[in-house]
């Protein structure tokens, strides 16, 4: 799609605006120089300081908008594409959220039995434009996950795709995009709750509509699924892994 004027304007989900997204934009870029290293900065920032966990599932409109996940600990990769294209309309760059389904070939047994199918709907991408320059990217997975799998964590800075690793460090295969969903200029939010209800009937108990938060137990689920608990990996004195 051509890139118009809304692609750097704010939205009820994208809040660009608001203060907080503001201000976080304005401290993590501090001291660079240039758009790609603030994009850069920026994708990094996101990847790693909210962990991932397919286990956060909040469709609320709160949980859902931008300045909202910026508080999160950690969260699913809908919500952290949100946030990076609500810091690069911050900064003035055209970005949007993208969607695609992708297949997990290395899902762990826990979380495959939950969703039914190894296959994630809607999983949550950005396209920004920089310099000319149109990419997509996914700030998903962070550091401490992706030593896990053996792989190298994503790095964006806007020159080139970033998207999910095809294979993990021992040569298996990972992740496969099976279906482009296409961006849009705002999060479909009523869309992508009904393809994933559709999707995952197992959890049409916390799949509700978007207008209350829904999150599985997560410490519960975390501590009994090893994929996505980064016990082992260092913990700092809260308990949070570091």
């Amino acid at each position: 799609m051509p890139t118009t004027t809304a692609d750097v304007a704010p939205t009820p989900l994208i809040d660009s605006d608001h203060p907080d997204i503001q201000a976080y934009v304005r401290d993590t870029c501090a001291g660079t120089t240039g758009i790609h290293e603030r994009v850069n900065t920026l994708f990094s920032a996101i990847r790693d300081e909210i962990r991932y966990n397919p286990y956060v599932v909040d469709l609320s409109l709160d949980g859902m908008r931008a300045s909202s996940v910026l508080r999160s600990p950690r969260n699913w990769c809908v919500p952290k594409a949100t946030l990076f294209v609500a810091c690069c309309r911050a900064l003035g760059i055209p970005a949007r959220p993208g969607y695609a389904d992708v297949r997990n070939h290395l899902s762990s047994p826990r979380l495959t039995e939950l969703m039914g199918t190894d296959i994630f709907v809607w999983h949550g991408y950005t396209e920004v434009l920089v310099d000319d320059v149109r990419c997509k990217a996914s700030p998903a997975f962070d550091s401490l996950l992706c030593e896990r799998f053996g792989v190298p964590p994503l790095e964006f800075d806007g020159r080139e795709d970033a998207l999910l690793h095809a294979f993990d460090g021992s040569g298996r295969r990972h992740m496969e995009y099976i279906d482009d969903h296409g961006t849009y200029q705002e999060v479909p939010l009523a869309r992508i709750t009904r393809a994933l209800s559709e999707a995952y009937p197992s959890m049409a108990g916390i799949l509700r509509a978007p207008d209350t938060a829904h999150a599985v137990g997560e410490e519960k689920a975390r501590s009994t699924d090893p994929v996505w608990d980064h016990t082992g990996l260092g913990r700092g004195a809260d308990g949070d892994a570091r």
